[in-house]
């Protein structure tokens, strides 16, 4: 019996417009009423996924996220108090590098991750729009200067967004050559190249998570879409893809789902394998 669900996002729980289809809205809801716990498990920061949780209606206990790619676990109170359980950071020297060797044109847009903040150097007009979609609260950067970062808290990740996946692996290999030992790569949305420290990642995180609630993998799924969903799905107990999820993440599922993300896949999931 599933009593944890470790869920993706985007393209995964959310519509392509960031909404959720009411059907995951009840599902989830039942789910949650009879004990299971349901635990975004994002790229994202844990401040970006408060309105989800709203529109879930996962927001009147103590409700927990898996945010960066694993590079935290935070537990949310419902007055919005947020309690950081588990941390796994990067230096600013590292993430530093990152951002420098990410630079491979003018046109690539930068996210750096603080514990609690989203810094986006450059930002394109297309992420502007995914961003507001997806109510994710950001500050843009007025330059290339990271010296301000010596007093923004831990680094989380950073990640390079450009819709060229040619110019995608250009920013991957460059900065996997330099500093590859020391972090670790992932793909996402079609648009992100992700890095977090090495050893890092939603399934590593995901089953910490699980231990703190005392829930074995057996009764651990997860569900995504995307190759930064790989860590999760080959983690948990029961490994989920959407209809709508990349070859490369089917070929690695237990479970793979007729609906995409908009046609209600969790609740089929829910209905029909949990």
């Amino acid at each position: 019996m599933i009593q944890l669900i470790l869920s993706d996002l985007d393209e995964t729980l959310l519509n392509d417009d960031g909404t959720i289809h009411p059907d995951n809205i009840t599902a989830i809801q039942q789910f949650t009423q009879n004990g299971g716990y349901f635990v975004p498990n994002t790229g994202r920061s844990y401040k970006s996924v408060f309105g989800t949780l709203a529109t879930l209606g996962l927001n009147r206990q103590t409700q927990y996220v898996v945010a960066y790619n694993g590079g935290a676990i935070v537990a949310i109170a419902p007055d919005g108090q947020a309690d950081i359980v588990v941390e796994h950071g990067m230096s600013l020297e590292l993430a530093q590098q990152v951002f420098a060797l990410g630079q491979v044109n003018t046109a690539v847009d930068t996210h750096i991750y603080t514990r609690d903040d989203l810094y986006i150097y450059n930002i394109s007009p297309s992420d502007k729009q995914y961003m507001a979609e997806r109510q994710v609260p950001y500050v843009e950067m007025p330059s290339a200067d990271l010296t301000f970062l010596n007093d923004a808290g831990p680094i989380m990740k950073v990640i390079f967004e450009h819709p060229d996946p040619f110019v995608q692996q250009e920013i991957a290999d460059k900065v996997t050559a330099a500093v590859g030992d020391d972090v670790l790569l992932t793909f996402s949305s079609n648009r992100y190249v992700e890095f977090n420290p090495k050893g890092i990642d939603k399934g590593v995180t995901g089953l910490e998570l699980a231990k703190i609630l005392g829930i074995t993998r057996a009764a651990t799924a997860a569900i995504g879409d995307n190759l930064n969903d790989a860590a999760q799905i080959q983690a948990a107990g029961t490994g989920v893809a959407v209809a709508n999820a990349k070859p490369e993440i089917k070929a690695i599922a237990d479970v793979v789902l007729k609906t995409t993300n908009n046609e209600a896949a969790i609740a089929d999931f829910l209905k029909n394998y949990a």
